[in-house]
């Protein structure tokens, strides 16, 4: 997904190989030692000779990237918002299924009107679904069955949660013969998976 990478790091005197991951809004490193940087926090950043270089509070990090350096720098820049990492286009159909914060349904305002709640119409292009626990990807296979063509289902679950995983998650959507495309940090404390029929079934 380009937003996934081992490399070298350099943080002050400290060094490491490890795994790097640019998240909605911050970069994490999991190696001898670990960072996690707020793209508020991070007050340059450039991309020179396949190095990405952050001027932080805590001091310069330098990440090891190759030719993805600039790419990453770009999106530390220019940031995309949610609606736009989620692929809702103006005007969409969407139907929304669980209870949703108010910031997001501000954010869906803003780029359609044709919003349907607790119920998914036939026309749906977008849908999303809020499941909490395992025990409520269990309307999964109903919830799913009016999809057509192209259309998409994000299921957004919390993070780091025993009862509900990216697997129970996983498993369930693939159950009801959909394909896992993409995910997305929905936001500090939920994943979003999309969904679609296979283009075979359509």
């Amino acid at each position: 997904m380009g937003n996934e990478a081992t490399c070298k790091v350099k943080f002050g005197k400290q060094q490491s190989e490890g795994k790097a991951l640019l998240e909605t809004s911050e970069i994490l490193f999991r190696g001898d030692f670990r960072l996690k940087l707020s793209f508020s926090a991070i007050k340059s950043a450039k991309a020179v000779d396949g190095e990405l270089r952050l001027q932080t509070a805590q001091g310069a990090v330098v990440f090891g990237l190759g030719p993805a350096a600039e790419k990453w720098r770009d999106k530390i820049l220019h940031p995309k918002s949610r609606i736009e990492k989620l692929g809702v286009k103006p005007e969409a159909r969407v139907s929304l299924l669980g209870d949703f914060d108010a910031e997001f349904l501000g954010e869906l305002s803003k780029v359609t009107n044709s919003v349907t709640k607790d119920k998914v119409t036939a026309d749906s292009e977008w849908i999303f679904f809020a499941a909490d626990s395992k025990d409520d990807l269990g309307a999964l296979p109903k919830i799913s069955k009016p999809m057509k063509g192209a259309a998409a289902l994000w299921i957004v679950y919390p993070k780091g949660q025993k009862d509900i995983t990216e697997n129970d998650v996983l498993a369930v959507g693939r159950g009801a013969g959909l394909k896992d495309v993409k995910v997305v940090g929905f936001s500090p404390t939920h994943t979003a998976l999309k969904f679609v029929i296979p283009v075979t079934k359509r």
